[in-house]
């Protein structure tokens, strides 16, 4: 499957390399850099080359190329490049080039085990912590002085069992289940306030910290909202798709239980409303911006953290504004205006307005910015998903339960 991996900083260069089945030359990797260079935000995540294919991802300020000599599943390939980044993320709390560098040899470790031969192996966050101890100050310290490493002699226990993701003999003083359901709202807004597009992609976190090997049962009000489904590998998809139940003996820790779609079949609540009013003049006149921003559809719960972010067209030079809440500040390089609101209160709207200064002679008449839009709303699901309640059975003893709703704002733009 995969042959070898590059790991490419962002100015091009190859700081780590891993070979499984063959040595393949670095520079294989001009390919992907001369893909970059054409366009460096829409690098294509698979590019063929004359003997090799090169399947990518981007993330943390670094990219990930593996290459194969045959044709391969490039979706199976970048799932896995996914979870190796959320390995390093894990292991070392960030996937940085600064970061992998000071831990070369547990990054070595860990793409060993993952990959047997050029085939995913040891996934899962569980095993892989019985089989490589992650690194800390104490433990550097006493391999150095005992030359020992940090990779385990006995293989783990849930390694060859049918339940791989979780580990035997996992015991806890106090014994909680805590599930996050997240939405990130997609949508296009046009001028008049009326919504084009409208999606929204969920997950639901979990942190499980139960004793013993139980075996969980969720249920959801409204499980039919649900457009497309993506689960962990726990999750029994047979039941799923009788009863609409996730049924599951889950593994131990932090993890993604499920990913969702709505979309297509729903009608999506917008959140929030932005009333606007840009004029441009081209004449030597000053223009004028006024942007109000409020709640609707929110069922009582409260806007926090938002945030307006507009690329102004390339004829203004700069903005003289006045806010009535928090702050702006508008890059006259990159044509950015940021508007940092923070949480909606009711009664008062946000309301910024001011004049707009503009190059003399410029064409002013294609210039119609849209606003990206940046905001949170805690102990809400926008798509009205409910969780019904929670079951547990193979263990004796009553765990602490919570569930918390919270919806994002995904690709959110209004054009003004």
């Amino acid at each position: 499957m995969i042959h070898s991996l590059f790991i490419i900083n962002p100015s091009g260069d190859v700081f780590l390399e891993k070979h499984w089945r063959s040595v393949i030359p670095r520079s294989v990797c001009d390919y992907y850099l001369e893909a970059q260079r054409a366009s460096p935000n829409d690098v294509p995540p698979v590019l063929a080359a004359p003997h090799h294919y090169l399947i990518s991802i981007q993330r943390g300020g670094v990219a990930l190329v593996a290459v194969s000599k045959q044709e391969v599943a490039p979706l199976f390939v970048i799932e896995f490049l996914h979870r190796v980044v959320d390995t390093f993320q894990d292991y070392f709390s960030d996937c940085t080039e600064t970061i992998i560098k000071e831990n070369y040899v547990v990054v070595y470790e860990l793409l060993d085990e993952m990959l047997d031969n050029g085939f995913p192996l040891a996934t899962e966050s569980n095993i892989l912590k019985e089989l490589i101890k992650p690194p800390n100050i104490l433990r550097t310290i006493a391999n150095t002085v005992t030359g020992k490493s940090n990779v385990s002699s006995i293989l783990p226990s849930g390694q060859l069992s049918n339940v791989p993701w979780r580990r035997s003999g996992v015991k806890y003083a106090n014994n909680e289940a805590y599930f996050d359901v997240v939405e990130e709202v997609d949508a296009i807004i046009d001028k008049s306030g009326a919504t084009v597009s409208a999606e929204i992609q969920g997950y639901i976190d979990c942190c499980i910290k139960l004793s013993g090997m139980p075996d969980l049962t969720l249920t959801f009000v409204n499980p039919r909202l649900f457009d497309d489904v993506s689960f962990h590998p726990c999750v029994r998809f047979k039941r799923w798709e009788s009863e609409r139940i996730l049924s599951f003996i889950p593994p131990d820790g932090n993890f993604r239980l499920m990913s969702y779609h709505i979309g297509s079949q729903s009608v999506v609540a917008i959140p929030i409303y932005v009333r606007h009013s840009l004029t441009l003049r081209s004449n030597g006149d000053q223009g004028r911006l006024e942007m109000t921003v409020g709640p609707k559809q929110t069922m009582g719960r409260t806007l926090e953290n938002v945030a307006l972010e507009i690329c102004m067209p390339k004829c203004v030079l700069n903005c003289s504004l006045t806010a009535n809440q928090g702050k702006y500040s508008y890059d006259p390089v990159s044509k950015v205006l940021l508007w940092d609101i923070g949480k909606i209160e009711l009664p008062k709207l946000p309301n910024i307005r001011g004049s707009v200064s503009v190059a003399t002679g410029a064409d002013t008449s294609g210039a119609n910015p849209s606003i990206n839009i940046h905001f949170t709303i805690p102990q809400l699901a926008v798509s009205g998903l409910r969780v019904s309640r929670l079951d547990m059975y193979g263990a004796k003893y009553k765990p602490f339960k919570g569930v918390k709703y919270i919806t994002k704002a995904g690709k959110f733009h209004v054009r003004m």
